[in-house]
């Protein structure tokens, strides 16, 4: 087991810091990312009557939190997802759950330095992160694709929106579930690196295999990526022809009418990723259903803060 958090003086200071913090951005709440076993009895005594939402992939400190009355989000259990990667995930699970609404900001409270304690904050606006989406939304969009699978190759998509590949930005496509219909309205753009290898192998689950997706997405085509979350295939060129259905804003191209029509023409989510932006769009049924702006992963800073130190995003 890990060890447990320690209640220590910094960590009180810190305390007093984040309720002055959610009270002067109005937040929503504070999602806590523990990382040890918690005495939620204390830790509720000092939070008092802040909001707080419990995010871990251990069930053991969940299982105790939820006795504390704590609303909780299970974690993908991958000890090498990053904490933007942890954040990102908890924050879809809060919408969805309608634990926070949409549109709102939330803070991050965190271990980065030190897992006994809990030491960092991050402010998420969920207006960047989520667009409009709503829990519903949310919901509906997991009717077809588990959120677990979507919010893995949303992340992905972001990374690769954000760094593109070797200094260049890069434009791409994945399309996720009812893989079979999806692959009957494609064919093959030429080599397909990801044939031959075994479902495990082909997990986006596995950070190995994430890696390898970013660099698979530079060729040209579609990536299929099945409701599991297994790579399908990779570098096929779409041919749904319901393109004339469509009405995409000005200036999407031929990457996004494809994502559109694929989404249009099975129950399969599409994302697109512009080459020119990095903007990460998220089709459904033919249309954008969330747009996701590569400037939302702008690196951490510190800043001042009433007379200490937190961390917040520009």
């Amino acid at each position: 087991m890990p060890d447990p958090l320690r209640f220590t003086d910094q960590f009180r200071r810190l305390i007093g810091n984040l309720r002055l913090l959610r009270e002067e951005l109005e937040a929503a709440a504070v999602i806590v990312f523990p990382e040890g076993i918690v005495d939620w009895t204390k830790f509720r005594k000092i939070l008092e009557d802040e909001i707080v939402i419990v995010a871990s992939t251990n069930d053991e400190i969940l299982e105790a939190a939820a006795k504390e009355k704590f609303p909780t989000i299970r974690l993908h259990s991958d000890a090498a997802a990053s904490i933007h990667e942890r954040i990102s995930h908890a924050v879809l699970e809060a919408v969805a759950d309608d634990f926070i609404p949409h549109g709102s900001r939330v803070i991050g409270f965190y271990s980065a330095m030190d897992p006994t304690s809990l030491d960092s904050l991050s402010v998420i606006n969920l207006g960047e992160h989520l667009d409009r989406l709503s829990g519903r939304d949310l919901r509906q969009l997991e009717s077809s694709v588990p959120l677990k699978t979507l919010k893995t190759v949303v992340d992905i998509a972001v990374d690769i929106g954000y760094e593109g590949r070797e200094g260049s930005p890069v434009g791409s496509l994945f399309v996720i579930g009812d893989s079979k219909k999806v692959l009957a309205l494609s064919r093959p753009a030429g080599f397909d690196p990801v044939k031959g290898y075994s479902r495990e192998e082909r997990s986006v689950f596995d950070a190995r295999v994430r890696e390898a997706v970013k660099e698979i997405a530079q060729l040209d085509g579609a990536i299929i990526v099945s409701s599991e979350g297994i790579v399908e295939a990779s570098a096929r060129i779409l041919e749904s022809k319901v393109t004339a259905m469509l009405s995409l804003s000005p200036g999407l191209g031929a990457r996004h009418f494809a994502a559109a029509a694929i989404s249009k023409a099975t129950s399969a989510i599409a994302i697109a990723i512009s080459q020119s932006s990095g903007t990460v769009r998220i089709f459904r049924n033919g249309e954008v259903a969330l747009r996701v702006e590569s400037r939302q992963r702008q690196p951490l800073v510190w800043q001042d803060f009433k007379g200490d130190y937190t961390i917040d995003r520009r």
